[in-house]
């Protein structure tokens, strides 16, 4: 993504977030595949060096670069933010100790970590000023409900444009051609449920574009 890196505001609450290293995440995965740095820059267009910065912390990815992270490792984008996935039948989280996973241009908090993936995904979603999802409009199975917390966002839903600020709500089918962006000059906070009627479908790799 073109954008240059936003300043985050911190996660409100008095605990710290469960912050997760997306570049341990990355590595865990690259190694498993027995794939080396240069490897994986080969097949994913990325630079050996950008890839380095990940691994060690010293850069944020966008989400549109683990998008291509995750094409060339075949997994879901969700896999560089998963922890311990232990099938819970009940997920109780307080407050700013969700996992959280912090991007270049916004931040993605888990809501039902813990549990296995399937009927819905619950997701707070953060988004930097004009942050957007890209040019290629987002298709999957099943329903989409997006609620606004703050800020104010954009959902172009087949060629329909609908603005959402704090309170509105949007629910569509998800197979429509569907396009997000934050319109304001401040974060957006809202709360994102992705439910696929297929339980291999992968709505969140394909939901967060360049």
């Amino acid at each position: 993504m073109a954008k240059q890196p936003n300043q985050m505001e911190p996660v409100t609450g008095n605990i710290p977030a469960s912050e997760i290293d997306v570049g341990q995440r990355l590595r865990a995965l690259r190694t498993a595949r027995d794939l080396s740095k240069r490897a994986l820059a080969e097949k994913s267009g990325l630079n050996v060096n950008t890839l380095s910065l990940i691994e060690n912390r010293r850069t944020s990815p966008s989400v549109s670069t683990l998008q291509q992270l995750a094409h060339s490792l075949q997994v879901p984008i969700s896999a560089f933010f998963e922890t311990d996935q232990s099938n819970k039948q009940v997920v109780h989280q307080k407050t700013g100790r969700r996992p959280r996973a912090v991007f270049s241009h916004g931040s993605i908090e888990d809501l039902g970590a813990g549990m296995s993936r399937f009927g819905a995904e619950p997701l707070i979603v953060t988004l930097a000023p004009k942050a957007d999802s890209g040019k290629t409009p987002i298709v999957h199975t099943g329903r989409e409900f997006v609620y606004c917390l703050e800020g104010h966002i954009s959902y172009c839903v087949d060629s329909e444009i609908y603005l959402l600020e704090p309170g509105d709500s949007l629910l569509f089918e998800a197979y429509l051609p569907h396009r997000w962006k934050n319109l304001g000059d401040t974060l957006s906070r809202n709360l994102l449920i992705l439910c696929p009627s297929d339980e291999r479908d992968r709505p969140k790799e394909r939901h967060f574009l360049e």
